[in-house]
């Protein structure tokens, strides 16, 4: 059992991400890719240049063309850093939701209770209209939707990072239970689940109304059942 808070430990490869829980943190967000400044034909240039047009234009809608124009690169020096437009696409991602889990950890970590990370989880979500709208949207909501009957690859990406994020509010629940601040009879899988569902519910409803009332309509929503239904 971890006691206290955690951390989310992201090992990224290729094709997949790998999600272990560490005590003492959570969320935890690792860059396995380093910048190098002044060269410009690098791969993490090129990431940080293309992962905002995938993320807006989806894998399909992204053409070549795009990334050339973007990074001021021939198709040769992209595709000798990269395998070819999936691998490309693969490393984007992974790269958005390392920026996505880096801002949330500095949330959540500003709270030592349970209770509190719970209210530092919605708090963030407030002000993830603005964030997710400057890069395109929700990377985890695109990339799902968009790749689903598309690209297993990337489908299978999003979707383990979703189930992961799931677990992180699920821990979140099981130490609230374990220090007594969280009522023990809460089914806390189905409680993170619901509570995930309807932020990214709210993401969803957000972007397609250009409005942010959505989400904070839903955060409150949230903060009023923790309140009610989860603290003891």
């Amino acid at each position: 059992m971890v006691s206290g808070i955690f951390r989310l430990n992201i090992s990224l490869t290729n094709s997949f991400l790998k999600f272990n829980l560490i005590p003492n943190g959570i969320f935890l967000y690792l860059p396995i890719i380093k910048n190098s400044p002044g060269i410009k034909n690098t791969s993490s240039y090129i990431i940080e240049t293309v992962a905002p047009i995938f993320n807006r234009k989806g894998y399909e809608g992204t053409s070549l063309t795009d990334l050339t124009q973007a990074t001021g690169l021939t198709k040769g020096a992209l595709y000798g850093n990269f395998k070819n437009k999936e691998d490309l696409a693969i490393e984007a991602f992974k790269f958005n939701v390392r920026n996505l889990v880096s801002r949330l950890n500095a949330s959540i970590n500003t709270a030592k209770r349970s209770v509190d990370k719970l209210y530092a989880l919605t708090s963030y979500y407030r002000g993830y209209y603005d964030y997710s709208s400057a890069i395109g949207g929700c990377p985890v909501l695109n990339v799902g939707t968009d790749s689903k009957n598309m690209n297993p690859s990337l489908f299978r990406l999003a979707q383990t990072t979703a189930r992961k994020l799931e677990v992180g509010i699920e821990q979140i629940l099981l130490d609230g239970i374990s220090t007594g601040e969280l009522k023990k009879s809460i089914d806390t899988k189905k409680a993170a689940r619901n509570i995930y569902s309807m932020i990214e519910g709210s993401v969803f409803m957000a972007t397609t109304h250009n409005d942010r009332v959505y989400m904070n309509n839903m955060m409150d929503h949230i903060d009023e059942m923790i309140r009610e239904k989860l603290i003891t």
